[in-house]
C-alpha cells in the first residue's frame, strides 16, 4: 500500500459518496475526536473509519484518550492494508475491520469484520449533518486551490 490517502478513496468509494455524505479528517466544530473519516448516512447515523498503514500506527492508537468513544458514532471501523491482516488483535474487539486490497490500478475495500453497534449513539442532528457537509466543501476548495499550484510548478 503506497499510502492513506489510497486507503481513504478504496473506503470512500465502499460507502458511496453518492448515497452518503464522506468527509476526511474531521477534526473541530462537532463536538467529537477526530476521525480519519466520518461517513453519515442518509438516516443521519455517523460512522467511523479510522485509517491504520503500520502495526505501528495500530499500536498506538490504543493510547487515545477518546477511545474512539463518542454518543454521536453508531460504528467504527479500522481500514488497514491486507498485508496488515494478520495484526488485528490491536484492533478492538467492537470495530469493525476494513481489508484494503491493492490491484494493479485500484485499491477495493471490503469488510473483514462486522462492527458493533453502538445502540446509545443517536442520529445527528440536522444542524450536526449540515455542518459535517459544509466541512466537506471546505476541503474541496483547498484541494483545487493546491492542484492549481501543483500544475503552475509542471509548467515551469
Amino acid at each position: 500500500m503506497r499510502n492513506a490517502t489510497q486507503i481513504e478513496i478504496a473506503v470512500a468509494e465502499f460507502f458511496k459518496p453518492r448515497v452518503n455524505t464522506i468527509v476526511p479528517n474531521i477534526s473541530w466544530g462537532l463536538g467529537i475526536h477526530e476521525c480519519d473519516l466520518l461517513i453519515v448516512t442518509k438516516a443521519g447515523h455517523a460512522i467511523e473509519v479510522e485509517i491504520k498503514i503500520s502495526k505501528a500506527d495500530m499500536i498506538a492508537d490504543k493510547s487515545k484518550r477518546h477511545g474512539h468513544n463518542s454518543k454521536k458514532i453508531r460504528q467504527l471501523y479500522f481500514a488497514i492494508p491486507e498485508a496488515l491482516k494478520s495484526h488485528i488483535a490491536h484492533i478492538p474487539e467492537r470495530a469493525g475491520i476494513m481489508l484494503v486490497i491493492e490491484y494493479p490500478h485500484e485499491c477495493k475495500a471490503r469488510i473483514f469484520r462486522k462492527p458493533k453497534l453502538n445502540m446509545q449513539a443517536r442520529k445527528l442532528t440536522p444542524e450536526e449533518i449540515l455542518h459535517v457537509a459544509r466541512l466537506g466543501t471546505m476541503r474541496i476548495w483547498g484541494l483545487k486551490k493546491r492542484i492549481i499550484e501543483l500544475s503552475k510548478r509542471r509548467v515551469k
